[in-house]
């Protein structure tokens, strides 16, 4: 205990010196956190508007569907196969669906459209078509005739709620697949890719549609906690059959994983170069308190003092300085953290069309995982670790008369 009074009070004895070192330390620990919680928000955010809207963070299909994705590869629906996998630790629910591209037509114009056949109810836990209503109203039941259209398509075909979208294309096993179906209600999707080119359909008139009565091509699995996909896929390809194959965000979109690890090694580089800049004032402050207190130390040295007690005293002088910058840090980063998660950065002009080209929402939220702050005070006191080295070398190798003597 008396080596670390000795440390606290050492600080202290130049105010200013620690005032500054720890106010370099509050300011990197600040910016690296605020930074770092923009960015791995963004990312969750650019995760959520694919995976949490569109294909769910795991989808189960037939073996061999995700290589070439046709309906003669899609497989019969089973209510002991979706109770199952809804009963696997960590899954919240499963979305079924049965999907294809049709030609889409209105009166004058065609586009191809993704047609997708859902569960009226439990799509409202993926792609929420109820919420983004602009126009009309959503399904009644899974077999009601009509079809939901997204604002771009509906734009292009010069269409609108009550009017008749003319569905075209191939069905099950090379069936014809052609219906004419009364538009119920227009959604608009941030994401322009949706916006463009999406039309739903209740479950059961799409399969009677795509002549698969009774079948899916993809059953799309919501999780309790995103950062566990793949403990949670391992457990359902444990308990579901080799005629599945169970797969990941991360392999149904590699693109955007590649996206995200290359902006992410940005980000790493930026803080790396920040924590240089602090690694080199502690290193500053570590030299002026063994050059300016060479006397003290010899004086220590010379009645007796074992070196190691010496060394051991700067390096507890040197983890005061590290935690009451991090610590400090860490209190003023969580309110402007918090605030900007619930009030997030939304953005316009030319720059939201730019975001919106890329397929994400014009917004930057921030991330609220504690793991960021407690990152940041680990590489700080990492930081520390390593430079701790030089006051032991110093107090080994000062020679008491000489310090002393100047």
């Amino acid at each position: 205990m008396l080596y670390f009074r000795l440390a606290w009070r050492n600080i202290w004895r130049n105010k200013r010196r620690t005032l500054i070192t720890t106010f370099s330390i509050v300011l990197a620990v600040v910016l690296s956190s605020v930074t770092r919680s923009m960015q791995i928000g963004s990312y969750d955010q650019m995760i959520e508007n694919v995976a949490g809207k569109l294909t769910g963070y795991i989808q189960l299909h037939q073996d061999g569907y995700w290589e070439k994705p046709t309906l003669n590869r899609s497989f019969a629906s089973s209510d002991t196969l979706i109770q199952h996998i809804e009963q696997t630790e960590g899954v919240e629910t499963v979305v079924p669906r049965i999907q294809s591209y049709m030609l889409a037509a209105g009166r004058d114009k065609s586009r191809a459209a993704l047609v997708m056949g859902i569960d009226i109810e439990k799509e409202k836990a993926l792609s929420n078509p109820h919420k983004n209503l602009i126009e009309g109203s959503y399904f009644q039941s899974n077999s009601q005739r009509g079809v939901l259209i997204s604002e771009g398509l509906a734009s292009y075909l010069s269409i609108s709620v009550g009017d008749t979208l003319v569905l075209l294309g191939q069905g099950y096993h090379g069936v014809s697949a052609a219906e004419g179906l009364p538009v119920t209600g227009i959604a608009e999707y941030g994401v322009p890719d949706l916006n463009r080119a999406l039309a739903f359909v209740p479950l059961q008139t799409a399969q009677y549609m795509y002549g698969a009565t009774g079948r899916l091509t993809a059953a799309s699995v919501i999780v309790d906690n995103p950062r566990s996909v793949g403990e949670i896929t391992q457990r359902i390809r444990a308990q579901t059959s080799g005629d599945y194959e169970v797969m990941p965000w991360q392999e149904l979109m590699p693109e955007l994983v590649q996206a995200i690890e290359a902006d992410n090694s940005g980000g790493v580089i930026m803080l790396l170069v920040l924590y240089m800049v602090v690694g080199f004032g502690i290193i500053g402050t570590i030299l002026m308190m063994t050059a300016e207190r060479k006397f003290e130390l010899g004086v220590m040295v010379a009645i007796g003092t074992k070196r190691i007690r010496v060394a051991l005293m700067l390096i507890i002088e040197l983890i005061y300085l590290a935690l009451l910058g991090a610590l400090t840090g860490i209190v003023l980063s969580i309110p402007v953290i918090y605030y900007f998660h619930l009030n997030p950065i939304r953005f316009s002009g030319d720059v939201a069309h730019i975001m919106q080209e890329f397929g994400m929402e014009p917004v930057m939220p921030f991330s609220t995982d504690p793991v960021i702050l407690l990152n940041q005070a680990a590489v700080v006191l990492g930081i520390c670790a390593v430079i701790s080295l030089y006051p032991i070398l110093h107090a080994y190798r000062i020679n008491p008369i000489k310090a002393i003597q100047t």
